[in-house]
């Protein structure tokens, strides 16, 4: 069993950045895929970024390749989501979660375990 907790939200001015980190609990920490989802009021759950156990393969949606960067401390527990250029469309919520997998998931439904959410509101 893992347990997620998010923290690093908040409000930034458009152009700004933030940066979201997530603290992992339980075994094996090392051997879970770790992802970012973004939701906001009336929309799915939308993939951000994910990362394998050895932080090496990495995958981030379209709308924010180049600005944010995902990585992870296993010696640490931690995930990180580094947010740059920030701009009012990547307000949601950020969720953290964990799936017992080798690869990078880019949909909900595989991961197993999700942190509280963390909301994100970017200013224009």
């Amino acid at each position: 069993q893992v347990q997620l907790v998010e923290s690093g939200g908040g409000l930034v001015q458009a152009g700004g950045s933030l940066r979201l980190s997530c603290a992992a609990s339980g075994r094996s920490f090392s051997s879970y895929v770790m992802g970012w989802f973004r939701q906001s009021p009336g929309k799915e759950r939308e993939f951000v970024a994910g990362v394998n156990w050895s932080g090496h393969s990495t995958n981030y949606a379209d709308s924010v390749k180049g600005r944010f960067t995902i990585s992870r401390d296993n010696a640490k527990n931690t995930v990180y989501l580094q947010m740059n250029s920030l701009k009012p469309e990547d307000t949601a919520v950020y969720y953290c979660a964990a799936a017992p997998a080798l690869g990078v998931l880019t949909t909900p439904a595989p991961y197993d375990y999700w942190g509280q959410g963390t909301q994100v509101t970017v200013s224009s």
